[in-house]
C-alpha cells in the first residue's frame, strides 16, 4: 500500500532527509509540504526542490494574517515545475486563538482565494471556531475549482456544507482520538472519494503515537482509521486518498 501525506511541515524538522527517508520507508510515496508565511513557503520550495517525493505549497495562514502578504503571489512563477507550489494555502480563519484580527485574517484569505483563481491552483484551507465566515467568504469570493479543508474538525453539517460546495476533507490524526465524536462521525458518512489523508506534522500524533512529534510515516494510522469508521479495507482507503491527492494537486 502506498500512501499520501497531503499535509505536513518538514520545513520545521531539524533533519528533513532523516523524516523522508522514514516515511518512504513506511510507504509514504509522496509529501505535501505546506507553507504558512511567506519564508516558510520558500523553505517548502526548497525542500520540494531537493526530493522529488516532496511538494510545496506557498500561503499564509491566519495566525500571521495581521503582516499581510507581500511576497506571495511572486512565488507562483513557477508553479507546477521545478519545485514550485501546487497550490495556495493554507489559508483561512481561526477564531479560536484570534492571533490576528478577524478583519486581517477574512483580507488575507480572500486575497489568497483569488490568487488560486489566478493562478489555476487549488486551495487548502485551514479554519477553527469559523464555519459561519469561512463560508460565506468562499461563497463571495467563489469557490476554487480544487478546495480542501485541510484538518477538517466539523462534523456531519460542516461536512455536508463543505461536500455541497464541491471541496474535499482531509483527515488528521483527530480521527484517532476517540472523544472526536462528530469527526468520526462526519468521516464516516463522507464519500470516500472526497477525503484525502495528512498528518499536519509535527502535530496532531495519531493514536498509537500519541505524546511524540508527528510525522509522515504515521499517515498510514489516520487511513486505518479512515478505513474501520467507513468499514472498507484499508488498501481500499489508501488507493482511493492517494489517487484524490494526485488528482487535487497534479502531482504524479
Amino acid at each position: 500500500m502506498g500512501w499520501i501525506d497531503n499535509h505536513c511541515h518538514l520545513d520545521g524538522e531539524d533533519d528533513p532527509a532523516e523524516v523522508v527517508a522514514a516515511a518512504r520507508a513506511a510507504g509514504v510515496e509522496a509529501m505535501v509540504c505546506v507553507g504558512v508565511t511567506v519564508e516558510r513557503s520558500e523553505a517548502c520550495i526548497r525542500l520540494a526542490q531537493q526530493f522529488d517525493d516532496v511538494f510545496a505549497t506557498a500561503g499564509v495562514h491566519p495566525h500571521d494574517a495581521s503582516g499581510g502578504i507581500d511576497g506571495l503571489a511572486e512565488l507562483f512563477g513557477r508553479a507546477g515545475g521545478g519545485g514550485g507550489p501546487v497550490a495556495v494555502g493554507e489559508c483561512g480563519l481561526d477564531y479560536h486563538y484570534d492571533n490576528s484580527p478577524r478583519d486581517a485574517q477574512r483580507k488575507v484569505f480572500a486575497q489568497q482565494i483569488q490568487l488560486a483563481h489566478e493562478s489555476g491552483l487549488p486551495l487548502v484551507i485551514h479554519t477553527r471556531d469559523a464555519w459561519d465566515d469561512t463560508f460565506a467568504t468562499l461563497d463571495s469570493e467563489g469557490l476554487p475549482g480544487r478546495t480542501v479543508f485541510h484538518c477538517f474538525t466539523g462534523g456531519p453539517g460542516e461536512a455536508d456544507a463543505a461536500l455541497e460546495r464541491g471541496a474535499l476533507l482531509s483527515v488528521s490524526g483527530i480521527a484517532t482520538f476517540p472523544g472526536a465524536v462528530e469527526l468520526r462521525e462526519a468521516v464516516a458518512g463522507a464519500p470516500l472519494q472526497s477525503l484525502m489523508v495528512e498528518t499536519d506534522s509535527p502535530y496532531l500524533t495519531p493514536v498509537p503515537h500519541r505524546g511524540r512529534p508527528n510525522r509522515p510515516e504515521f499517515v498510514r494510522h489516520v487511513g486505518e482509521e479512515v478505513a474501520a469508521l467507513k468499514g472498507v479495507d484499508t488498501a481500499e482507503v489508501a488507493e482511493v486518498t492517494s489517487a484524490n491527492a494526485r488528482a487535487f494537486y497534479g502531482i504524479s
